[in-house]
This record gives C-alpha cells, sequence and structure tokens, in this order.
C-alpha cells in the first residue's frame, strides 16, 4: 500500500507501508537472548500461578496470562523522554505526541576520541537540513548480527559527543534513533551531557522530543529517507519499551 504525505515544508512525500522494517530488538522469554546494558537484570516474562491460578494452559490452565518484569532503559529497545534528567514527573505517554516522523538511516563509524569511540558533530554535519526531516536514524559500524543480543554492560560502549547532539537538536531534529545503549558514555559521573544537549535541559527543555536507544538495524536496511513510526506504551514513567518501524519514502514534489 502507498500514500502520499505532505511535510511541514509543504514538499510531498510517497510512503511505502508494505516494505516495513522494524529496528527494535526483541524481548525474548529466554533471558540470555536479551539485549541489555547497565547492569541492568533481564527482562522476566513468566506464567503468573498462584494457589488458585495457573496461567499457563500447558500446565494446565484455563488461559495464558503472563508476568513481566522489565527495566527499560537496560532491557532492549527503548524511547525515553526528558523526564529522564528530570525531577519533574515528565511521562512518555504524554511527551510522545506525534508517532510518525520523516526521518533519515545513516551508518556512521565512531571515531576515536580522547574519552573513547564517538559519534562526531563532523560526521553529522548538513546530513539532517531539510525541515521535513524530524528523525534522525543511526546506525552504527561494526554491525554484527549479535548486536541484537549483546550485553553492553561494563564494556564502554561508543557515544555522541555533545557538540554532535546539540547538531541534531539545531538541525531540528524531534527524534533520534540509535543502536548503541545511550548517547552518553557509560560512566560520566552522572552528567549526561548529550542528552541534556538534545533536549536543551534545563534552559528550555523541548518535552515533545524523544531519544530512542538500543536499536538493532540490520545491514540489509538501506541508508535513506524513511517514514518512522515509534510506538510505546502509554505508561507514566519516563521511558517505554518501543516498537519502531521504518517505511519507504521518497520525495516527490520539491
Amino acid at each position: 500500500m502507498h500514500a502520499v504525505l505532505q511535510g511541514i515544508s509543504g514538499h510531498r512525500w510517497a510512503v511505502t507501508f508494505d516494505q516495513p522494517y522494524s529496528i527494535s530488538s526483541r524481548l525474548c522469554r529466554n533471558m540470555n537472548s536479551n539485549m541489555r546494558a547497565y547492569f541492568l537484570p533481564a527482562p522476566e516474562i513468566t506464567s503468573y500461578c498462584t494457589d488458585t491460578f495457573i496461567g499457563s494452559v500447558a500446565q494446565g490452565g484455563s488461559v495464558n496470562c503472563d508476568r513481566v518484569l522489565l527495566y527499560p532503559h537496560g532491557n532492549g529497545t527503548h524511547t525515553e523522554c526528558v523526564g529522564h534528567i528530570s525531577p519533574q514527573p515528565y511521562w512518555i505517554a504524554d511527551c510522545l505526541c506525534t508517532v510518525f516522523a520523516i526521518g533519515r538511516l545513516i551508518t556512521v563509524t565512531p571515531v576515536q576520541t580522547a574519552e573513547g569511540l564517538a559519534i562526531t558533530a563532523d560526521q553529522l554535519q548538513g546530513i539532517f537540513d531539510d525541515p521535513d526531516i524530524t528523525a534522525a536514524v543511526i546506525r552504527t559500524l561494526p554491525n554484527e548480527k549479535t548486536k541484537s543480543t549483546r550485553d553492553w554492560s561494563g564494556s564502554n560502549p561508543p557515544y555522541m559527543t555533545v557538540e554532535a547532539a546539540e547538531l541534531l537538536r539545531l538541525q531540528g531534529i524531534e527524534h533520534v534513533l540509535i543502536d548503541l545503549p545511550s548517547l552518553d558514555p557509560e560512566s560520566d559521573g552522572g552528567a549526561l551531557r548529550a542528552h541534556r544537549a538534545f533536549w536543551n535541559y534545563p534552559e528550555a527543555p523541548r518535552l515533545h522530543a524523544t531519544i530512542t536507544e538500543m536499536c538493532y538495524i540490520p545491514s540489509a536496511i538501506l541508508d535513506g529517507l524513511y517514514l518512522v513510526q515509534i510506538s510505546v506504551l502509554p505508561l507514566e514513567s519516563d521511558a517505554s519499551p518501543a516498537q519502531v518501524v521504518l517505511y519507504p519514502a521518497t520525495c516527490i514534489q520539491q
């Protein structure tokens, strides 16, 4: 199915909805098959059972009823809002107001800096300078399949420099999606400077802007333009597990 959308610039975009590409990591019942970070426990998905109720048909119950325990920031693909770094209770259920956005997928190789491997502003310069593009989807190399189930804890993963995060904000990006555990270094003393730069916090917080981390973007998905769909649970929390889908998009009217 195809659709034509109009961007904020007045340009028209053709979107191919019958070619969806999921870039979310799966939350698995096998605890060792999940992408994890920050030494947080793996998600637990188990049948809910009591002395009077069995939530498993296979175990003799009438229905299946699961108990799910997870920690969004360290359990697979998740979307977070400015409430992640704010004492004010901003909830992802309220902050993610736009489910769809025109986005560009790019692939970058983090470069060595004094603090470690990082995505720099030079690598992002000019790439998102289009008023219709409000989502930046960033895949990093190497991109081996094991990334989808990796435990990043204690590995000092690549991150994004403050200048790069600020550049995305200045280029009009409202949603940044990345296949790393965080925009910031694993251990930075709680500074989270890239998060703060992107959300413009605390000067003028961008309550509608979101950061989606721990995506898994298969190499078969080509760099280019997509309609990005970000779906979260309507939680009163700063973050939620996320399902992110990319649909190929083409600008048909300049």
